[in-house]
């Protein structure tokens, strides 16, 4: 046979098959679309509308206005209808007593093999479990507890069961982490206070012994001035006395002494020292340009030694009966225990 007359008889073949192809294949595309409009899709809106959305939508509906209902004395049908209710309300899995899981299954109790109780329970499943995990992320724990298990009654080898128990067992350990970090917060708290109490208490009673050691002070050397007065009022003036201008003679006498202040961070760290002082006492007997000398530990005490010091108060020097200036040295203890 003629090799061009087997070749265009295999082309017109080929021909007359494409055009059946191509409509069989539209025939197939127009049935999966009638399909989905006239099956699927009508099945997923009916779903979506008893169940209030998609399983992750958030459940908002309060459970509070639904009081628990006697389902023992419900008849199927009554159950059925509570349970269309519920579903409509978002009441999956709460309140107790009075939820859509609870009717379906009292209705399965009552009817075994009841479908409609059964696919309910299948096509809610994963609304009541996005309810349920709601509930755990508000850290109601016994309440979601209670839910699991009830999904659990509807579908027990559900994998989203397990995710559900563990997201429950880490939220309930968060919070005791929590929990035990307050606690831990709470206890350095009272710590603290109980240590800044005990802080304030030494700082009291070191003021204290300060005080009555600058009273103690201060009574001698009013008692030492009183007693020279009453001697100087006593001894009989010799008959060659001296001139005026040639009166008495002595060295600046301390008035008026000012302890210094302890600093606190020494205090704290329990640091003790000692700094001496230079400065000079006026003819007014006020002291004036007080600078440290030597101090240990250096710059530890200094400010406090010359705020005292330069608080103090003298009787000026005396020559031959007049006040002069004089220069002094004193050293100045800190000590945290007297």
């Amino acid at each position: 046979m003629d090799t061009r007359y087997m070749l265009g008889a295999r082309r017109r073949a080929r021909g007359a098959a494409r055009p059946i192809i191509l409509a069989v294949v539209a025939v197939i595309v127009l049935l999966a679309a009638a399909s989905w409009f006239l099956i699927f899709r009508p099945h997923q809106e009916l779903v979506a509308a008893d169940a209030g959305g998609h399983p992750s939508t958030p459940v908002t509906v309060g459970h509070a206005a639904a009081p628990p209902v006697n389902v023992e004395a419900m008849s199927v049908n009554q159950l059925l209808a509570e349970a269309s209710k519920a579903m409509k309300e978002q009441r999956y899995l709460a309140p107790e007593g009075n939820n859509a899981f609870e009717f379906y299954l009292k209705v399965l109790q009552k009817q075994p093999g009841n479908q409609v109780a059964s696919d309910a329970l299948r096509e809610t499943f994963p609304f009541a479990a996005s309810a349920a995990e709601q509930t755990i992320n508000q850290r109601n724990f016994d309440e979601a507890q209670r839910e699991i298990d009830l999904l659990s009654k509807a579908d027990p080898t559900n994998f989203t069961l397990t995710i559900l128990r563990s997201k429950l067992d880490a939220q309930r350990k968060t919070l005791d982490q929590e929990q035990q970090k307050q606690l831990d917060q709470q206890h350095q708290q009272q710590l603290a206070a109980q240590k800044a109490a005990a802080d304030k208490a030494a700082a009291e009673k070191l003021a204290q012994q300060q005080a009555a050691a600058e009273a103690a002070k201060r009574q001698q050397a009013l008692a030492a001035q009183q007693q020279a007065q009453q001697q100087a009022t006593a001894a009989p003036a010799p008959e060659s006395a001296a001139p005026a201008s040639a009166g008495a003679t002595r060295d600046a006498v301390l008035t008026r002494q000012v302890n210094p202040r302890y600093p606190t961070s020494a205090q704290r760290a329990g640091i003790e020292g000692w700094v001496e002082v230079d400065f000079t006492v006026d003819v007014e007997g006020d002291v004036r340009d007080a600078k440290v000398a030597e101090a240990q530990p250096r710059h530890v005490f200094d400010r406090s030694a010359l705020e005292a010091v330069n608080r103090w108060k003298f009787e000026p020097a005396m020559r031959d009966g007049k006040p002069v200036a004089s220069q002094l040295r004193r050293r100045i203890q800190f000590k945290l225990r007297q």
